[in-house]
C-alpha cells in the first residue's frame, strides 16, 4: 500500500473513532437542512393556501347603505362586523395598535351615487406598516376593485354600449413553465442547504486531521514517518473529501424524501426529484466537495487549537453559499462566464435539473474549476506542511 493509502486509511479510521465527525457528517449536517427546509417551505405553503381560502374579518362603518356590496365582499370570503366601531375613530385606533388588520369606511352617500352614476367613495382603512396585515388588505382591495368593474359594466350595457368598447386591450397570459418548473420557486433555495451541508459534513474532520492534531501533540511524529509532506496533506484531504460527499449524498436522498410530503399539488407545483435527477445533482455538487475539502484544511491548517479552528471554518462556510444569496436577490439565466463562479454554476445547473430541463454539457465541463481551485487549496496547504512555521 502506498504512503497516501496509508496516510488515507489512517485518518479515516481515526475520523470513525471520533463522534463529532460521525454525528456532523451523517446526521446534523445531512439532515439538518431538509428537515429545516421542509418546515419553512411547509409553512410558506400551507400559510398561501390559507390566505386565499380562509375568510377574514372586516370591520365595517356605514354598511347599512350598501347590502350589495356587503353580500359581494361575503361571496368573496370577507366577513363583514357592522357593529365592532361605532365611528371612523376608532377604527382607525384599532388598526393603529393592530387590533384589526384592516377596516372598511362606506361613504354615507354611497347609495345616491350610485343611483347618479357618481363614483361612489370608500376607504380602506390601514397599516402599511403592519407587514401581517398586507394579505388581508390586498384581498379587500381586490374584491373591492371587481366589484366597481362589475357595476361598470352593467352601467355601459344599460345605456346600450358594448362593454368591451371599455376594454380596448385584452392582457392574457399564456404560462409555459411546467408545474416542475414552477416548483423552483420555492425549492431554489435548496442549493444553498446542499452546500452547507456539505461543508459541515466534513468540517468536523478537517479541523481534526489539523489542528485538533497540533493540539493533541500527534502531528510532529506524523510528519517522522516515511511519507511526504504532500502524500499526508493530500491523505487528511481526502478523508475530508469521503465525509462531505457522502453527507452530501444524504443530504440529496433527505430532500427527495422531504419534498413528498409537502402540499405542492395544491399550489399548481409539483417536485420531480427523481432517483435518475437525484443523480445528476449529485455528480454537478460533488466537485464542490474538492472544494470545500481543500479550503477547510487550509483554514483550519493555520489555527493551532481545536475551538480555535471552529471558529475560522465558520468564517468560511459563509463565503462560499455566498453567489447564490446574491443571485436569489437579483435572478440571471445560466451562461458560460457564470461557470467560472464556484458554487453559483452548481445552483444554476441543479436549478436546471429541479425544472425538468437539461443543461449544456459545455457548462459542466467549464465549472470544473471549482475542482481546480479545491485543488489549488490543496497545494497550498501542502506548502504550508513543507515549512517548519506547521509545528510551531
Amino acid at each position: 500500500m502506498s504512503a497516501l493509502g496509508v496516510v488515507f486509511r489512517k485518518e479515516l479510521l481515526d475520523s470513525l473513532r471520533e463522534r463529532r465527525s460521525l454525528l456532523s457528517a451523517l446526521l446534523l449536517a445531512p439532515l439538518f437542512g431538509p428537515i429545516l427546509f421542509m418546515l419553512i417551505t411547509s409553512y410558506a405553503v400551507n400559510l398561501q393556501i390559507d390566505e386565499a381560502e380562509q375568510p377574514i374579518d372586516v370591520p365595517i362603518i356605514n354598511g347599512q347603505g350598501a347590502e350589495n356590496l356587503v353580500s359581494h365582499l361575503f361571496r368573496r370570503q370577507i366577513d363583514v362586523d357592522h357593529e365592532r366601531f361605532a365611528d371612523v375613530d376608532a377604527l382607525r385606533r384599532a388598526v393603529r395598535r393592530a387590533e384589526v388588520d384592516v377596516g372598511l369606511v362606506i361613504d354615507r352617500d354611497f347609495g345616491e351615487a350610485l343611483a347618479r352614476g357618481d363614483p361612489a367613495r370608500v376607504w380602506i382603512v390601514a397599516d402599511r406598516a403592519n407587514n401581517t396585515a398586507r394579505p388581508a388588505v390586498s384581498r379587500l382591495r381586490a374584491a373591492l376593485n371587481e366589484y366597481g368593474r362589475g357595476i361598470g359594466v352593467q352601467r355601459l350595457a344599460l345605456r346600450g354600449v358594448d362593454p368591451s368598447l371599455a376594454r380596448p386591450l385584452a392582457v392574457l397570459t399564456d404560462d409555459v413553465s411546467t408545474p416542475s418548473a414552477r416548483s423552483v420557486l420555492l425549492l431554489g433555495m435548496m442549493t444553498y442547504f446542499l452546500l452547507f451541508s456539505t461543508l459541515l459534513g466534513g468540517t468536523q474532520v478537517a479541523i481534526d486531521t489539523t489542528a485538533g492534531e497540533r493540539e493533541r501533540g500527534s502531528l510532529e511524529p506524523l510528519l517522522t514517518l516515511a511519507a511526504s509532506r504532500a502524500e499526508l496533506v493530500w491523505g487528511k484531504i481526502g478523508v475530508t473529501f469521503l465525509f462531505m460527499a457522502v453527507s452530501l449524498a444524504i443530504c440529496i436522498a433527505s430532500f427527495a424524501i422531504a419534498v413528498q410530503f409537502l402540499p405542492l399539488a395544491e399550489i399548481g407545483m409539483t417536485a420531480s426529484l427523481t432517483p435518475l435527477v437525484c443523480v445528476g445533482i449529485y455528480l454537478v455538487m460533488l466537485p464542490f466537495s474538492v472544494l470545500g475539502a481543500g479550503v477547510m484544511t487550509i483554514v483550519a491548517s493555520y489555527t493551532k487549537s481545536f475551538r480555535e479552528a471552529q471558529t475560522f471554518t465558520s468564517i468560511a462556510m459563509v463565503a462560499p453559499p455566498l453567489p447564490i444569496i446574491l443571485v436569489v436577490l437579483n435572478p440571471v439565466q445560466p451562461s458560460l462566464p457564470l461557470m467560472l463562479v464556484p458554487s453559483l454554476s452548481q445552483h444554476l445547473m441543479v436549478t436546471e435539473l429541479v425544472k425538468g430541463q437539461t443543461f449544456d454539457p459545455l457548462h459542466l465541463a467549464v465549472s470544473a474549476v471549482t475542482i481546480a481551485v479545491g485543488v489549488g487549496c490543496g497545494l497550498a496547504t501542502v506548502r504550508r506542511y513543507r515549512g517548519e512555521a506547521i509545528l510551531v
